[in-house]
């Protein structure tokens, strides 16, 4: 048999983390035993616009390198795989059904229903629905449909058995048909449900692993009684845990971000984003956030990052192990070792994922991660063949090396930004402290025209001349060091003092001592 698997996902005009997470598993497992991954859209919903809502979730399967074997823009020969395009195939199943007797058209009105489920509560018992339209004749049916009365189509679920199934993650699960109302399958506009399209589709594609959230573990006794409806096997299901928000054990939720933001590793996150999307052009958080795939894009992450931190997300290879390969991981993954727990999102740790794979990243790759930050914060130019002048990207692989570990994220070389601009946002705190200081000024001065007179520009040296003035003038190193990373790059962190100096060049770092000088009168 080959393993077929599948991810469904709506419209929505964005990738939720979670739900990236349950594609990746469908993925791995696909991947696992050298199956097929399909992506399906769930665009029944005709009012979204497909262009614009689509998009994102694409590219976050993209930017992932999570290809998909069928689907979307390169078919398939179980296709078409946008449910909106296969609505014959729903309603020639739906005939089938009705006609051989196990669903049956419902013309209760929303007032009968609502009444049925008020007495139900009113008399503390599960509401079942009454099965009023199975009572009609053939011709009663027939007349109520020629004269245009609304009505849906409803599967009739066997209220004298039990359905079962042997869950991958969650094991033996058992459902009583007795308390189960029928479910309606058709709308009276003739659109498909969920529990009903998904599993036409399932049987059509040949899906063997239905691998989801546990939040769908509700819908399928349902499913299970459809799939048996239609003469299919059931797949194999396995329910994985939902993805929580940090410190809790609530459903990760875009609705919560306020929320999210008063805990301290997420606002970390969120802050990044306020201070990063602004310089590249999408302003304030640009519509995005630590719960959407492209946020992690857009901020710098890498694609093995958040692999690696997603794969951990309810599932392990053993009880030590955290950082992975994406061939590890695919190597070794199997359904036996999810788990049934809520997996918690835990940003700090998706950081620690992060800040091993690009420590682990090449030089030119990091180099050719940082450009296109630069260049959409104006900082660096492109040529008109759209390459970087060569002279450029060797000065900008010189910054990254001086950064060294402190570049976790791409978008962390904004925060050199001081290298590649001559206008320096100053730290004024520190600045105050340790320039404005009393004596400082005077002795800066002196140490500006010391350097003046040096010829050798390399950190070595200059490391060599501010010893020896320090010494000459009894003060401590560290008073020349800090004032010295101010004026020259206006922060109090950063690269090596004297490696920041050689970069800006004897030129710039001595203009920019006088300006800084210049600000105190």
């Amino acid at each position: 048999m080959t393993v077929r698997t599948r991810f469904a996902p709506s419209p929505t005009g964005y990738m939720h983390i979670g739900g990236m997470r349950t594609a990746l598993f469908n993925w791995l497992w696909a991947r696992h035993n050298n199956g097929t991954f399909i992506l399906r859209i769930d665009d029944t919903d005709e009012e979204r616009n497909m262009e614009s809502a689509l998009g994102p979730i694409l590219q976050a399967f993209r930017w992932l390198d999570l290809t998909w074997d069928e689907g979307p823009e390169i078919g398939g020969p179980h296709g078409p795989y946008f449910q909106s395009q296969r609505k014959p195939l729903y309603a020639a199943a739906a005939e089938r059904l009705l006609a051989e007797g196990k669903a049956y058209r419902d013309f209760e009105t929303p007032e009968q229903i609502k009444a049925d489920r008020e007495a139900a509560d009113k008399e503390k018992r599960p509401y079942i629905n009454i099965r009023r339209s199975l009572e009609l004749s053939p011709a009663e049916i027939e007349r109520l449909v020629a004269e245009g009365k609304p009505s849906v189509v409803r599967f009739l679920v066997p209220r004298d058995r039990t359905i079962a199934i042997d869950d991958a993650v969650r094991g033996h699960v058992e459902w009583n048909g007795a308390l189960i109302p029928d479910p309606v399958i058709v709308r009276t506009n003739g659109v498909p449900l969920y529990n009903f399209a998904s599993v036409v589709d399932d049987v059509a594609m040949e899906i063997t692993h239905v691998i989801r959230s546990e939040e769908h573990l509700t819908n399928t006794a349902v499913q299970a009684l459809i799939f048996e409806a239609l003469g299919a096997s059931f797949p194999v299901f396995a329910h994985l845990p939902y993805v929580a928000a940090p410190a809790s054990k609530e459903k990760l939720s875009k609705r919560k971000l306020d929320q999210y933001r008063k805990n301290p590793s997420f606002k970390k996150m969120f802050d990044r984003g306020d201070s990063v999307f602004p310089k590249i052009g999408l302003g304030g958080q640009g519509g995005l956030d630590p719960v959407m795939v492209e946020y992690y894009e857009k901020i710098g992450y890498l694609p093995d990052a958040i692999v690696n931190a997603l794969a951990r997300l309810g599932w392990s290879l053993d009880d030590h192990t955290e950082i992975m390969s994406r061939q590890t991981i695919i190597e070794n993954f199997t359904l036996d070792r999810v788990v049934k727990n809520p997996a918690g999102l835990d940003p700090d740790k998706l950081f620690s994922f992060q800040s091993h794979w690009m420590s682990a990243l090449p030089a030119a790759m990091k180099d050719d991660g940082c450009i296109p930050y630069l260049v959409k914060a104006g900082l660096i130019a492109l040529q008109a063949d759209g390459t970087v002048a060569p002279d450029v990207r060797l000065f900008v692989g010189k910054v990254v090396a001086a950064l060294g570990d402190r570049l976790k994220l791409f978008s962390d070389i904004l925060d050199a930004s001081y290298f590649f601009t001559e206008t320096l946002e100053y730290d004024e705190k520190n600045f105050q402290k340790r320039v404005a200081k009393e004596g400082v000024p005077a002795l800066m001065r002196e140490f500006r025209a010391r350097l003046a007179e040096t010829e050798d520009w390399s950190p070595t040296n200059l490391e060599a001349v501010l010893n020896a003035f320090a010494t000459e003038k009894n003060e401590p190193a560290a008073t020349f060091i800090h004032a010295l990373r101010l004026c020259v790059t206006g922060q109090s962190v950063g690269p090596g003092v004297y490696d920041c100096a050689a970069l800006v060049g004897k030129d710039r770092s001595l203009a920019r001592i006088d300006a800084a000088l210049a600000r105190l009168g």
